[in-house]
């Protein structure tokens, strides 16, 4: 049987440590100085941090050196040109990325900032070298008319002031599945304040300050907004795909595919899709008689004002605008000089276009239409 530890075995070991590591407390070995050269101990300290600072700016003279990227002095010139406003309107995520697209690809065109307006797209093509075309504007339409007085709801929304939020809590409010909401999340998001909420609970584009950004386009849950050129004037105004009797029970103004303005429309725009009217934009003229003939006043004529037609001294009778004017506006006698009635013209220049000697315009209406308006704003300021 082995031997049990025995720790007096050990003493030799003990003497000799104690020796060799200071003991401290009562009784202790440690000799302690009287006094520390702080001076000294600084002034080590601020050598080694200096040198360690040193060698790390060194360092980092030479990484930014090795790995430096070259701006093209071009791409500060177009940002000071551009709206800053980060819109998105030019397909970039921010402005500093569009002046880097514009100057760097000879593809992309320098008009794409819309906010800048024609100037801006002018300085950066003389920056650029480029040749600034002309693009027409875009802007932010309201495809539903189903407001307050004119739409019912089927339930009560108690819930965040926001349309992405009531449609997440069941769908929305509203009897229609595809109207709009009224909660003015395409407001919050706008960044040129371009749209405001109307007194019958639909959103109101000002056309002055809207850039088609597509923002307002991206937010909206139900998909009533969509940005076209300004000059596609004419709108179905409505997103419904019910039958039209079930269109009927939930909205007064709403398309109910009845198909008369696919027989109105001269140029074949105009098609029935889903239960739904639908406005081909390549095809559309903007005539409007689409408007005229509609039986709910769902389609829209966007167009602030139209120059009636104007019978010039050019004309030589062949009566061509009497054979294809919808409304019978155009009278004379053959081979005489026509007029045109104008409480009848509704401005679809349709009698302009296929004038054979190009004898009609709207230029005097025009100037007539803005006058009046010009005089109604004058009077009501005063």
């Amino acid at each position: 049987m082995l031997d049990l530890f025995n720790i007096n075995d050990l003493a030799p070991l003990f003497d000799v440590l104690s020796h060799l590591i200071p003991q401290t407390g009562v009784g202790g070995g440690v000799e302690a100085r009287e006094s520390v050269d702080f001076a000294a101990v600084v002034k080590f300290t601020l050598i080694f941090l200096a040198g360690v600072g040193t060698v790390f700016g060194v360092g980092l003279a030479i990484a930014a050196k090795r790995f430096a990227v070259k701006i093209d002095p071009r791409v500060e010139q177009v940002k000071e040109h551009l709206a800053h406003a980060h819109c998105g309107a030019c397909g970039y995520a921010g402005c500093e990325q569009y002046a880097e697209a514009v100057v760097k690809n000879p593809e992309v065109p320098p008009n794409l900032c819309i906010p800048a307006g024609a100037r801006g797209a002018e300085a950066v093509a003389l920056i650029t070298g480029k040749k600034a075309d002309f693009k027409e504007r875009d802007l932010s339409r309201v495809f539903c008319q189903g407001g307050l007085s004119n739409s019912s709801k089927r339930s009560i929304y108690e819930g965040v002031k926001d349309c992405r939020a009531a449609v997440l809590a069941g769908g929305g409010d509203k009897s229609c599945a595809y109207g709009c909401l009224g909660y003015g999340t395409c407001v919050k998001v706008c960044p040129f304040d371009a749209i405001h909420m109307g007194d019958n609970g639909l959103p109101v584009v000002d056309e002055v300050k809207c850039t088609g950004c597509r923002k307002c386009e991206s937010a909206c849950p139900k998909k009533v907004i969509e940005v076209l050129p300004a000059s596609k004037a004419v709108i179905v105004a409505c997103h419904s795909r019910d039958k039209g009797v079930d269109t009927r029970k939930h909205c007064q103004v709403g398309c109910i595919a009845c198909g008369i303005c696919v027989k109105t429309c001269p140029y074949e725009a105009v098609s029935i899709e889903k239960n739904l009217s639908r406005i081909d934009i390549n095809r559309c003229r903007v005539c409007g008689l689409c408007t005229t003939k509609c039986p709910t006043k769902a389609i829209v004529d966007k167009l602030p004002a139209r120059p009636k037609a104007f019978v010039t001294e050019r004309c030589i009778g062949c009566q061509s605008c009497k054979k294809i004017c919808p409304v019978d506006a155009p009278f004379g006698e053959p081979k005489k000089r026509h007029e045109v009635d104008q409480n009848r013209c509704i401005g679809c220049g349709i009698c302009t276009a296929r004038c054979p000697v190009q004898a009609i315009d709207g230029t005097f209406n025009a100037q007539a239409v803005f006058a009046a308006a010009a005089a109604k704003k004058a009077k009501a300021a005063a």
